[in-house]
């Protein structure tokens, strides 16, 4: 009996923390809102003379050594082919990125979002952290995150991407809150202050 009573409470809590994280994040838009952007996202490297594992390892690798990179077209980096460089970076291994602009959204409303990262990232869109995925791994997806967009307009990005070795990809995805398809977010979504 107290055995079921222990594994009744364990699945209890094990739902609540899974609708915890399905439930959504209300973004807050950029005040004032950002003119004359432009497209793209502004980012800035580190190339850490160690091996990169963790996010905090990326986070070291920007405060000790970040220099601005060549502007990111947006966030549509597929996998690559090892040995090619790390999205605009000067290297295709051991690469720290810290990302900042914006991210317009056209019109209020629910929306579901993704991103696809090889190795670490961690984001933050309008205040809101909306995807942790530390660690070494493939080009793999995110969990989807529900995002409630109160308002047409800009809304501040920031991510923090790392790469250890092989392939890289990075790419954020959207639809319509729901459920339902998500597609690639075009580069035009996006911009940063020059």
């Amino acid at each position: 009996m107290k055995i079921r009573l222990i594994g009744a409470i364990a699945a209890l809590s094990m739902l609540c923390a899974t609708i915890s994280l399905a439930g959504s994040v209300t973004l807050t838009p950029a005040d004032p809102q950002p003119a004359r952007l432009k497209e793209g996202l502004a980012v800035n490297y580190g190339y850490p003379s160690n091996k990169i594992r963790t996010l905090v390892d990326a986070s070291a690798a920007i405060n000790s050594s970040g220099k601005r990179g060549k502007p990111l077209a947006g966030l549509s980096y597929p996998n690559t082919t090892e040995g090619d460089l790390v999205m605009t970076a000067r290297r295709e291994y051991q690469v720290a990125a810290d990302i900042n602009g914006y991210i317009k959204f056209d019109a209020p409303g629910s929306y579901d979002i993704d991103f696809l990262t090889n190795d670490g990232l961690q984001v933050w869109i309008g205040g809101q952290q909306v995807a942790l995925y530390d660690g070494i791994h493939g080009c793999e997806t995110t969990r989807v995150t529900t995002v409630d967009v109160p308002e047409a307009g800009w809304y501040e990005l920031k991510a923090l991407y790392f790469q250890k070795e092989g392939t890289s990809c990075l790419m954020m995805r959207m639809g319509s809150g729901g459920g339902g398809a998500l597609a690639q977010v075009p580069n035009g979504a996006f911009g940063y202050k020059k």
